[in-house]
């Protein structure tokens, strides 16, 4: 059986002549899609009739005639024009048996983006797509991986940014590829063509929730606890239960990093650390030495007291205890007990 093709390889094919007449794009990563959506248009689309050769659909309020019957109509005054089906593993399976002639024989002129979540490979249509090497997985960027995307977006966008602002840029703000990309477009917008380093970052994150995390995160590490909970009453100020868990998904990733360059550090593997994580040099000297004022069994003991926490949080236990109990005993170098 055929597999998946990245969307790494769509993104090529559309700098060729080999861009096929359909695809089937699904997966977790509804960033991914779209913006890969988003380029297909606007490599295919002239704007001056983008509006007539664009259709949109979604399937569970559209039958297949409707789409088949958009799919087979001639561009208008153009070579090519794009029909979107959105929630497209909501058809049934006389629905989706109803596309596979059109499959095999299918406009040049169209480009038949099908688009899921989660699709069972199993039914006809999803299938026969995969069989013809047409179905794009897009999975969520592994860590390795997300600073490599954000120079490649930078370039798009003409951004000059250093390799250790965009390391900077995730440390504060996640991994949520919506939000790097957002804060790009902020840093794009204001400096234009300029270079950008750690410095301009600071500077437009100094008044962001993002930058307050890093700041605790920064703390923690130093073993601060009245600043610790300082920056930590003004998160849960801002964002009550949902920066709570925000809060406990950056400090487990940070913990973890710290965790991995320790260990490393202890096989004599140190210099192989940035490539084995996937971080530049810079953050992997910071977070060596951030690491020295930690065991590595703390560190264990620490990352079970955040899963500790993010039960309670989720059974319905009171936010500002719960923290405040969680950064006192990291602070301490204490692991966290029943409360």
């Amino acid at each position: 059986m055929s597999k998946d093709l990245s969307p790494e390889a769509i993104l090529g094919q559309l700098e060729t002549p080999d861009l096929g007449p359909y695809y089937l794009f699904h997966g977790p990563s509804d960033f991914l899609k779209e913006n890969t959506i988003a380029k297909v248009k606007r490599k295919i689309l002239d704007p001056a009739t983008a509006d007539f050769n664009l259709q949109v659909f979604y399937a569970d309020e559209t039958t297949p005639g409707q789409v088949l019957e958009a799919a087979c109509s001639v561009p208008f005054m153009a070579d090519r024009r794009i029909v979107i089906v959105r929630r497209t593993e909501s058809y049934r399976k006389s629905d989706q048996e109803r596309f596979l002639p059109y499959l095999d024989n299918p406009a040049t002129s169209t480009c038949l983006l099908l688009v899921a979540s989660t699709v069972d490979f199993r039914q006809p249509l999803f299938a026969r797509i995969r069989k013809k090497g047409r179905s794009v997985f897009f999975a969520p960027l592994k860590e390795a991986r997300i600073i490599p995307w954000l120079r490649s977006t930078a370039r798009e966008m003409g951004l000059d940014i250093s390799p250790e602002a965009c390391a900077y840029l995730y440390q504060i703000v996640g991994s949520s590829l919506m939000e790097l990309y957002g804060e790009l477009e902020k840093l794009s917008v204001r400096y234009g063509k300029s270079p950008v380093g750690i410095e301009q970052v600071k500077e437009m994150a100094a008044k962001t929730r993002a930058h307050s995390i890093f700041e605790l995160m920064n703390y923690i590490s130093e073993k601060d606890p009245g600043k610790a909970l300082n920056v930590l009453h003004k998160l849960l100020a801002q964002g009550g239960r949902e920066a709570a868990l925000r809060i406990l998904g950056m400090l487990n990733r940070q913990l973890r990093l710290l965790w991995q360059v320790k260990a490393m550090r202890e096989r004599g593997k140190e210099r192989d650390i940035p490539t084995a994580l996937g971080i530049p040099p810079f953050f992997a000297r910071r977070l060596r030495d951030q690491g020295d004022g930690w065991t590595e069994a703390e560190l264990r003991e620490f990352l079970e007291s955040l899963c500790l926490a993010d039960t309670r949080l989720k059974s319905g236990s009171r936010e500002d205890i719960i923290l405040d109990h969680l950064i006192m005993s990291l602070c301490k170098g204490e692991a966290q007990e029943e409360i």
